[in-house]
Protein backbone atom coordinates (compact mmCIF):
# COMPACT_ATOMS: atom_id res chain seq x y z
CA UNK A 1 0.00 0.00 0.00
CA UNK A 2 3.14 2.33 0.96
CA UNK A 3 4.33 2.33 -3.22
CA UNK A 4 0.77 2.89 -4.20
CA UNK A 5 0.53 6.04 -2.31
CA UNK A 6 3.61 6.55 -3.09
CA UNK A 7 3.00 6.91 -7.06
CA UNK A 8 -0.64 8.70 -5.52
CA UNK A 9 1.58 11.21 -4.07
CA UNK A 10 3.65 11.67 -7.52
CA UNK A 11 0.77 12.27 -9.67
CA UNK A 12 -0.25 14.62 -7.26
CA UNK A 13 2.88 16.76 -7.55
CA UNK A 14 2.95 16.38 -11.11
CA UNK A 15 -0.45 17.84 -11.18
CA UNK A 16 0.50 20.61 -9.20
CA UNK A 17 3.49 21.25 -10.95
CA UNK A 18 1.02 21.49 -14.62
CA UNK A 19 -1.82 23.24 -13.04
CA UNK A 20 -0.13 25.72 -10.24
CA UNK A 21 2.69 25.77 -12.93
CA UNK A 22 0.32 27.76 -15.55
CA UNK A 23 -0.48 30.59 -12.67
CA UNK A 24 2.92 31.00 -12.15
CA UNK A 25 3.75 31.03 -15.28
CA UNK A 26 0.89 33.58 -16.22
CA UNK A 27 2.28 35.70 -13.04
CA UNK A 28 5.70 35.50 -14.92
CA UNK A 29 4.73 36.86 -17.90
CA UNK A 30 2.84 39.57 -16.03
CA UNK A 31 6.77 40.96 -14.41
CA UNK A 32 8.13 41.18 -18.21
CA UNK A 33 5.39 42.73 -19.51
CA UNK A 34 6.60 45.94 -19.42
CA UNK A 35 5.41 49.05 -18.51
CA UNK A 36 1.51 50.35 -18.19
CA UNK A 37 0.93 51.36 -21.55
CA UNK A 38 3.25 48.55 -23.32
CA UNK A 39 2.05 45.92 -20.63
CA UNK A 40 -1.99 46.21 -20.12
CA UNK A 41 -3.13 44.57 -22.53
CA UNK A 42 -1.25 41.29 -21.51
CA UNK A 43 -1.86 41.79 -17.94
CA UNK A 44 -5.59 42.33 -18.91
CA UNK A 45 -5.50 38.84 -20.78
CA UNK A 46 -3.70 37.38 -17.94
CA UNK A 47 -6.11 38.77 -15.32
CA UNK A 48 -9.00 36.72 -16.90
CA UNK A 49 -7.36 33.84 -17.69
CA UNK A 50 -6.56 33.54 -14.34
CA UNK A 51 -9.95 34.57 -12.58
CA UNK A 52 -11.83 30.91 -13.11
CA UNK A 53 -9.45 28.89 -11.50
CA UNK A 54 -6.47 30.62 -10.12
CA UNK A 55 -7.66 29.60 -6.05
CA UNK A 56 -8.41 25.94 -7.73
CA UNK A 57 -5.30 25.02 -8.58
CA UNK A 58 -4.22 25.04 -5.07
CA UNK A 59 -6.34 21.75 -4.54
CA UNK A 60 -3.43 19.65 -5.64
CA UNK A 61 -0.73 21.58 -3.33
CA UNK A 62 -3.37 20.81 -0.16
CA UNK A 63 -3.73 17.07 -1.39
CA UNK A 64 -0.22 16.64 -1.46
CA UNK A 65 0.26 17.66 1.54
CA UNK A 66 -2.06 15.47 3.02
CA UNK A 67 -0.90 12.71 1.71
CA UNK A 68 2.79 13.63 2.82
CA UNK A 69 2.45 14.07 6.86
CA UNK A 70 -0.74 11.41 6.65
CA UNK A 71 0.47 8.93 4.54
CA UNK A 72 4.69 9.58 5.01
CA UNK A 73 5.11 10.96 8.66
CA UNK A 74 8.85 10.43 8.69
CA UNK A 75 9.27 12.26 5.19
CA UNK A 76 7.03 15.09 5.81
CA UNK A 77 9.18 15.47 9.14
CA UNK A 78 12.89 15.59 7.52
CA UNK A 79 11.30 17.19 4.56
CA UNK A 80 9.80 20.16 6.51
CA UNK A 81 12.60 19.93 9.10
CA UNK A 82 15.35 20.40 6.85
CA UNK A 83 13.82 23.02 4.41
CA UNK A 84 11.98 24.57 6.60
CA UNK A 85 13.05 27.98 5.33
CA UNK A 86 12.08 27.64 1.38
CA UNK A 87 9.00 25.76 1.95
CA UNK A 88 7.84 29.22 4.19
CA UNK A 89 9.44 31.58 1.41
CA UNK A 90 7.16 29.47 -1.00
CA UNK A 91 3.74 29.87 1.10
CA UNK A 92 4.80 33.50 1.55
CA UNK A 93 5.00 34.00 -2.13
CA UNK A 94 1.66 31.50 -2.34
CA UNK A 95 -0.33 34.26 0.19
CA UNK A 96 1.09 37.16 -1.07
CA UNK A 97 0.73 36.14 -4.92
CA UNK A 98 -3.17 35.68 -3.96
CA UNK A 99 -3.72 38.95 -2.23
CA UNK A 100 -1.72 40.67 -4.97
CA UNK A 101 -3.20 39.15 -7.69
CA UNK A 102 -6.91 40.28 -6.04
CA UNK A 103 -6.43 43.71 -4.77
CA UNK A 104 -4.62 44.86 -7.31
CA UNK A 105 -8.26 44.60 -9.79
CA UNK A 106 -9.94 45.85 -6.63
CA UNK A 107 -7.77 48.53 -6.20
CA UNK A 108 -8.96 52.38 -7.57
CA UNK A 109 -5.16 54.17 -7.70
CA UNK A 110 -3.44 53.75 -10.56
CA UNK A 111 -0.53 53.59 -7.98
CA UNK A 112 -2.03 50.86 -5.80
CA UNK A 113 -2.58 48.53 -9.00
CA UNK A 114 1.15 48.73 -9.27
CA UNK A 115 2.17 48.29 -5.85
CA UNK A 116 -0.04 44.96 -5.71
CA UNK A 117 1.02 43.85 -9.62
CA UNK A 118 4.52 43.68 -8.64
CA UNK A 119 3.76 41.92 -5.14
CA UNK A 120 1.91 39.12 -7.49
CA UNK A 121 4.81 38.87 -10.29
CA UNK A 122 7.43 39.18 -8.08
CA UNK A 123 5.49 36.33 -5.86
CA UNK A 124 4.79 34.64 -9.31
CA UNK A 125 8.66 34.08 -9.54
CA UNK A 126 9.85 33.25 -6.28
CA UNK A 127 7.61 30.80 -5.69
CA UNK A 128 8.11 28.22 -7.72
CA UNK A 129 11.88 29.12 -7.43
CA UNK A 130 11.77 27.91 -3.82
CA UNK A 131 9.69 25.13 -4.31
CA UNK A 132 12.33 23.77 -6.84
CA UNK A 133 14.98 24.41 -4.27
CA UNK A 134 13.32 22.47 -1.62
CA UNK A 135 12.32 19.51 -4.27
CA UNK A 136 16.78 19.57 -5.51
CA UNK A 137 17.33 19.28 -1.86
CA UNK A 138 15.26 16.30 -1.42
CA UNK A 139 16.79 14.62 -4.71
CA UNK A 140 20.20 15.92 -3.86
CA UNK A 141 19.93 13.30 -0.69
CA UNK A 142 20.62 16.39 1.74
CA UNK A 143 17.93 16.04 3.65
CA UNK A 144 18.53 13.02 5.77
CA UNK A 145 17.30 11.97 9.62
CA UNK A 146 18.79 14.49 12.05
CA UNK A 147 19.61 17.23 9.44
CA UNK A 148 18.91 20.44 10.48
CA UNK A 149 17.95 23.74 8.41
CA UNK A 150 21.15 24.89 6.45
CA UNK A 151 21.74 26.67 3.74
CA UNK A 152 23.09 23.63 2.25
CA UNK A 153 20.51 21.82 2.35
CA UNK A 154 18.33 23.83 -0.37
CA UNK A 155 21.25 26.17 -1.70
CA UNK A 156 23.41 23.64 -3.77
CA UNK A 157 23.98 23.53 -7.19
CA UNK A 158 21.18 20.89 -7.69
CA UNK A 159 18.83 22.88 -5.50
CA UNK A 160 19.23 26.21 -7.22
CA UNK A 161 18.85 24.46 -10.73
CA UNK A 162 15.83 22.84 -9.73
CA UNK A 163 14.77 26.17 -8.88
CA UNK A 164 15.93 27.59 -12.07
CA UNK A 165 14.10 24.87 -13.95
CA UNK A 166 10.37 25.25 -12.41
CA UNK A 167 10.63 28.96 -13.10
CA UNK A 168 11.59 28.24 -16.54
CA UNK A 169 9.14 25.44 -16.82
CA UNK A 170 5.76 27.70 -15.51
CA UNK A 171 6.83 29.97 -18.02
CA UNK A 172 6.41 27.97 -20.96
CA UNK A 173 2.85 26.43 -19.65
CA UNK A 174 2.09 29.85 -18.98
CA UNK A 175 2.83 31.00 -22.37
CA UNK A 176 1.39 28.34 -24.40
CA UNK A 177 -2.24 28.43 -22.31
CA UNK A 178 -2.08 32.34 -23.07
CA UNK A 179 -1.51 32.25 -26.72
CA UNK A 180 -4.53 29.30 -26.61
CA UNK A 181 -6.14 31.86 -24.41
CA UNK A 182 -5.69 35.14 -26.85
CA UNK A 183 -6.77 32.79 -29.64
CA UNK A 184 -9.92 31.89 -28.02
CA UNK A 185 -10.38 36.07 -27.51
CA UNK A 186 -9.58 36.61 -30.91
CA UNK A 187 -7.02 38.66 -30.06
CA UNK A 188 -4.32 37.80 -32.84
CA UNK A 189 -1.71 40.14 -31.45
CA UNK A 190 -1.36 38.83 -28.30
CA UNK A 191 -1.43 35.40 -29.51
CA UNK A 192 1.85 36.07 -31.60
CA UNK A 193 2.81 37.96 -28.69
CA UNK A 194 2.70 34.67 -26.07
CA UNK A 195 3.46 32.34 -29.14
CA UNK A 196 6.58 34.02 -29.47
CA UNK A 197 7.08 34.02 -25.25
CA UNK A 198 6.76 30.10 -25.44
CA UNK A 199 8.55 29.42 -28.41
CA UNK A 200 11.53 31.43 -26.44
CA UNK A 201 11.44 29.51 -23.41
CA UNK A 202 12.11 26.26 -24.89
CA UNK A 203 15.44 26.42 -25.64
CA UNK A 204 15.95 28.15 -22.31
CA UNK A 205 14.55 25.07 -20.83
CA UNK A 206 15.85 22.78 -22.81
CA UNK A 207 19.80 24.62 -21.60
CA UNK A 208 18.59 23.95 -18.12
CA UNK A 209 17.83 20.42 -18.48
CA UNK A 210 20.79 19.60 -20.28
CA UNK A 211 22.80 21.50 -16.92
CA UNK A 212 20.98 19.64 -14.81
CA UNK A 213 22.09 16.05 -16.16
CA UNK A 214 25.61 17.42 -16.15
CA UNK A 215 25.24 18.72 -11.93
CA UNK A 216 23.38 15.70 -10.93
CA UNK A 217 26.31 13.33 -11.94
CA UNK A 218 27.95 14.52 -9.36
CA UNK A 219 25.72 16.17 -6.97
CA UNK A 220 22.88 13.54 -7.25
CA UNK A 221 24.29 10.73 -8.85
CA UNK A 222 21.34 8.20 -7.61
CA UNK A 223 18.92 10.62 -9.29
CA UNK A 224 20.97 11.09 -12.11
CA UNK A 225 21.30 7.16 -12.89
CA UNK A 226 17.76 6.72 -12.13
CA UNK A 227 17.20 9.73 -15.09
CA UNK A 228 19.10 7.75 -17.60
CA UNK A 229 18.18 4.14 -17.05
CA UNK A 230 15.02 1.97 -16.74
CA UNK A 231 11.52 3.58 -16.32
CA UNK A 232 13.33 7.51 -15.73
CA UNK A 233 15.20 7.33 -19.03
CA UNK A 234 11.72 6.55 -20.65
CA UNK A 235 9.80 9.59 -19.24
CA UNK A 236 12.78 11.74 -19.92
CA UNK A 237 12.44 10.43 -24.02
CA UNK A 238 9.11 11.05 -23.53
CA UNK A 239 9.43 14.46 -22.01
CA UNK A 240 12.09 15.84 -24.68
CA UNK A 241 9.20 14.53 -27.03
CA UNK A 242 6.59 16.76 -25.63
CA UNK A 243 9.04 19.42 -26.04
CA UNK A 244 9.54 18.70 -30.15
CA UNK A 245 5.62 18.37 -30.11
CA UNK A 246 5.29 21.72 -28.40
CA UNK A 247 7.16 23.36 -30.34
CA UNK A 248 5.72 21.75 -33.78
CA UNK A 249 2.89 22.82 -32.70
CA UNK A 250 3.58 26.55 -31.34
CA UNK A 251 4.53 27.01 -35.13
CA UNK A 252 1.96 25.38 -36.41
CA UNK A 253 -0.44 27.38 -34.14
CA UNK A 254 -2.00 24.52 -32.82
CA UNK A 255 -3.03 25.91 -29.84
CA UNK A 256 -5.55 23.27 -28.12
CA UNK A 257 -3.13 20.36 -28.87
CA UNK A 258 0.03 22.54 -27.81
CA UNK A 259 -1.49 22.67 -24.20
CA UNK A 260 -1.75 19.02 -24.28
CA UNK A 261 2.08 18.65 -25.45
CA UNK A 262 3.29 20.99 -22.83
CA UNK A 263 1.30 19.18 -20.38
CA UNK A 264 2.34 16.38 -21.07
CA UNK A 265 6.41 17.48 -21.38
CA UNK A 266 5.75 18.55 -17.66
CA UNK A 267 4.44 15.91 -16.36
CA UNK A 268 7.21 13.45 -17.60
CA UNK A 269 9.80 15.35 -16.02
CA UNK A 270 7.96 15.56 -12.68
CA UNK A 271 7.40 11.68 -13.15
CA UNK A 272 11.09 10.68 -14.45
CA UNK A 273 12.26 12.36 -11.37
CA UNK A 274 10.25 10.20 -9.29
CA UNK A 275 10.86 6.99 -11.07
CA UNK A 276 14.99 8.09 -10.83
CA UNK A 277 14.38 8.43 -6.74
CA UNK A 278 13.03 4.81 -6.88
CA UNK A 279 12.99 2.96 -3.97
CA UNK A 280 13.75 6.15 -2.30
CA UNK A 281 11.91 8.96 -0.96
CA UNK A 282 15.14 10.48 0.20
CA UNK A 283 17.84 9.12 -2.09
CA UNK A 284 19.75 7.19 -0.65
CA UNK A 285 18.61 7.56 3.25
CA UNK A 286 14.94 7.27 3.22
CA UNK A 287 12.72 4.40 1.92
CA UNK A 288 9.44 4.35 0.54
CA UNK A 289 8.99 2.06 3.23
CA UNK A 290 10.54 3.42 5.72
CA UNK A 291 9.04 6.91 5.52
CA UNK A 292 5.28 5.46 5.51
CA UNK A 293 3.12 5.24 8.22
CA UNK A 294 1.01 2.64 9.98
CA UNK A 295 -1.03 0.37 7.17
CA UNK A 296 -4.26 1.20 8.31
CA UNK A 297 -3.55 4.71 8.10
CA UNK A 298 -2.13 4.10 4.72
CA UNK A 299 -5.31 2.01 4.02
CA UNK A 300 -7.73 5.06 5.01
CA UNK A 301 -5.93 7.50 3.40
CA UNK A 302 -6.48 5.22 -0.08
CA UNK A 303 -9.91 5.06 0.39
CA UNK A 304 -10.36 9.03 0.97
CA UNK A 305 -8.15 9.21 -1.89
CA UNK A 306 -10.64 7.02 -3.90
CA UNK A 307 -13.25 9.21 -2.77
CA UNK A 308 -11.75 12.14 -4.32
CA UNK A 309 -11.34 10.75 -7.20
CA UNK A 310 -15.00 9.98 -7.42
CA UNK A 311 -16.41 13.50 -6.34
CA UNK A 312 -13.80 16.14 -6.51
CA UNK A 313 -11.40 15.48 -9.34
CA UNK A 314 -14.23 15.15 -11.96
CA UNK A 315 -15.77 18.86 -10.72
CA UNK A 316 -12.21 20.34 -11.02
CA UNK A 317 -11.62 18.64 -14.15
CA UNK A 318 -15.23 19.99 -15.37
CA UNK A 319 -14.01 23.78 -14.34
CA UNK A 320 -10.74 23.32 -16.00
CA UNK A 321 -12.58 22.11 -19.52
CA UNK A 322 -15.34 24.58 -19.48
CA UNK A 323 -12.23 27.41 -18.78
CA UNK A 324 -10.33 26.12 -21.85
CA UNK A 325 -13.13 26.12 -24.11
CA UNK A 326 -14.81 29.42 -23.40
CA UNK A 327 -18.22 28.65 -21.10
CA UNK A 328 -17.53 30.87 -18.39
CA UNK A 329 -17.01 34.73 -18.97
CA UNK A 330 -16.30 36.35 -22.57
CA UNK A 331 -13.48 38.33 -23.65
CA UNK A 332 -13.56 40.31 -26.55
CA UNK A 333 -10.84 41.85 -28.12
CA UNK A 334 -12.44 45.60 -27.63
CA UNK A 335 -12.88 44.88 -24.05
CA UNK A 336 -8.65 44.12 -24.35
CA UNK A 337 -8.58 47.73 -26.19
CA UNK A 338 -11.20 49.50 -23.34
CA UNK A 339 -9.05 48.00 -20.66
CA UNK A 340 -5.62 49.49 -21.98
CA UNK A 341 -7.37 52.57 -22.67
CA UNK A 342 -8.94 53.09 -19.12
CA UNK A 343 -5.01 51.94 -17.96
CA UNK A 344 -3.45 54.72 -19.99
CA UNK A 345 -5.33 57.26 -18.00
Amino acid sequence: MADVMAVVLLLAVAAYACAGGTDYGAGFWDLTAGGTRRGSRPRRLIDHAMAPVWEVNNVWLIFVLVIMWTGFPVFFQQVFTALWLPLALAGLGIVLRGAGFALRKAARRLAGRRLYGAVFAVSSLLTPFFLGAAVGGVASGRVKQGTKASADAWANPTSLLFGLLAVATTALLGAVFLAADARRFSAPDLEGYFRRRALGALPVLGVLAVIMFVVTHGDAPHVWHGLTHGVGLVFVVLSVLGVLATAWLLIRSSAGWSRVAAVGTVAGAVIAWGMAQRPYLIPTSLTVAEGAGASTTLRWLGIVTLVAVVLIFPAVALLYWMDTHGELEALTDADLRRGAAGDEG
